[in-house]
């Protein structure tokens, strides 16, 4: 949802890539070109889908910024990091596997678990939000816009200072 918002926002058109598994679109933001990606594999092998594409845009992979959601954060916690380890997120393993680093940012965005205790959660994230969830995501995603937003302009530490945390 979050970068389908960013393509909108700042001009992107998807189109299918089968070379890189993915969705992508080429889009402008303050005068910059980004490429935003949305890997069409399974989320527990993502990974070869970023590798591919940093690889072929010769983009570093402190300069690939991962969107996720995480079932570990409370509904609506933005946390954006540097750095990392992949904290049990499957995708977020993948992509270090293929990467072969954990030095890449990463914003992680809370959906909450349903249950605390439940380990099997695959229903809950590709399932609809509720009509409250909804509500608070309204506000997540544009303060996650605005987080990534000044990733790309001012910094990681400006854009983890100013925004991480709880969606008021």
């Amino acid at each position: 949802m979050l970068v389908d918002r960013l393509a909108e926002s700042w001009g992107g058109r998807w189109r299918k890539e089968q070379m890189f598994f993915a969705e992508l679109t080429e889009a402008t933001f303050e005068g910059r070109r980004f490429v935003l990606c949305k890997p069409q594999t399974f989320m527990n092998a993502s990974g070869e889908c970023v590798q591919r594409v940093a690889a072929y845009y010769k983009v570093a992979p402190a300069d690939v910024l991962v969107l996720v959601d995480d079932a570990d954060l409370p509904l609506g916690t933005l946390r954006l990091r540097p750095e990392g380890s992949p904290g049990g997120h499957h995708g977020l393993e993948s992509i270090e596997r293929h990467l072969g680093s954990r030095g890449y940012p990463r914003l992680r965005v809370g959906i909450a678990r349903p249950d605390s205790k439940a380990r099997e959660i695959t229903g809950h994230v590709l399932g609809r939000f509720t009509n409250d969830e909804i509500a608070v995501m309204e506000s997540v995603l544009c303060k996650a816009r605005r987080q990534v937003e000044t990733w790309a302009t001012d910094g990681i530490s400006k854009a983890m200072s100013l925004l991480n945390g709880p969606v008021e």
